[in-house]
């Protein structure tokens, strides 16, 4: 495999970084998950407007410009020889001192890994997800914004910690009110009444790029899309559920807290926007080949 890191591309056993780069010592840095779909990446000025926002936000100079980075990514994947898997584009602050101060860290740290990913098994798809609620919180977003797509993902993992101890794959995060913030790494969808909803960013909610797709698809065959404030309960008695995520694409939900979604199978609308998302991944994105 061969991975982009600062203008060249090595192997993996060469693809090191120092212990002192502020990304591994503080998770100070920001990411992208990006798809390949046929030859082609999925969205990826999307992902990129987002990367370059989320460094922004926390002043950190990305030392590529969009266009370096989109020849980056394409050639990452061609030298991997990839048509269909994951891209992880990550920028971190870069070699600094011992000490928070990010303004110590001269040159930021830009790595590409072009892989392929299975983040869920073929049978959830078909059969749905059983969820729980964690009792680890999603981060205030007064705290840390939640549009900053940031390293740090602990409070993330200790609620995917719970979800694994609970013999179940992912987790629902509640806010510091009660109210339903996102899953683990996917964001979540509610169908009430032929209505879809889904949590608010000022509830916690990441501005998943998977998320802005799905409420296009809806917006093309009609269907109202909400971001109300929601509660456990407005999940358990939902038609249907299903989570959204670059990795995951779009996953239905069986059951949340030991109760049934629905029939406790894919519901018909989680079932059509599927299909409508996978004919839109395979027609669209930035050929690798540049053709």
């Amino acid at each position: 495999m061969k991975i982009y890191l600062d203008g060249k591309y090595v192997s993996e056993d060469e693809a090191k970084i120092s212990v002192f780069d502020h990304g591994v010592l503080y998770g100070d840095g920001v990411f992208e998950g990006i798809r390949l779909y046929n030859g082609r990446i999925f969205r990826l000025q999307q992902h990129l407007d987002r990367l370059f926002n989320s460094a922004k936000a926390i002043m950190l100079a990305i030392p590529l410009t969009k266009e370096q980075l989109v020849d980056a990514c394409c050639e990452t994947c061609r030298l991997n020889k990839l048509k269909d898997g994951y891209i992880r584009l990550v920028v971190t602050r870069g070699v600094g001192y011992l000490g928070l101060n990010p303004f110590r860290c001269k040159k930021p740290t830009v790595f590409i890994i072009a892989d392929t990913i299975e983040l869920y098994p073929e049978e959830v798809y078909r059969k749905g997800l059983k969820l729980i609620t964690a009792s680890t919180q999603r981060t205030n977003p007064a705290a840390v914004s939640p549009s900053v797509k940031s390293l740090n993902y602990l409070n993330n993992i200790l609620a995917k910690i719970e979800a694994v101890n609970a013999g179940t794959n992912e987790a629902i995060m509640l806010n510091n009110q009660g109210h339903v913030a996102e899953c683990t790494g996917d964001n979540i969808f509610v169908v009430r009444r032929g209505k879809i909803e889904t949590p608010p960013v000022s509830a916690g909610a990441l501005i998943g790029i998977t998320r802005e797709v799905v409420i296009e698809l809806a917006a093309k065959r009609g269907i109202e899309v909400g971001e109300p404030n929601l509660t456990r309960y407005d999940l358990w008695a939902a038609d249907e559920v299903f989570l959204t995520g670059t990795a995951a694409e779009i996953v239905p939900v069986a059951s949340i807290d030991g109760r049934a979604i629905g029939s406790g199978r894919p519901g018909p609308l989680t079932l059509q926007l599927t299909e409508d998302f996978r004919k839109l991944t395979r027609s669209e994105g930035v050929p690798i080949d540049g053709k």
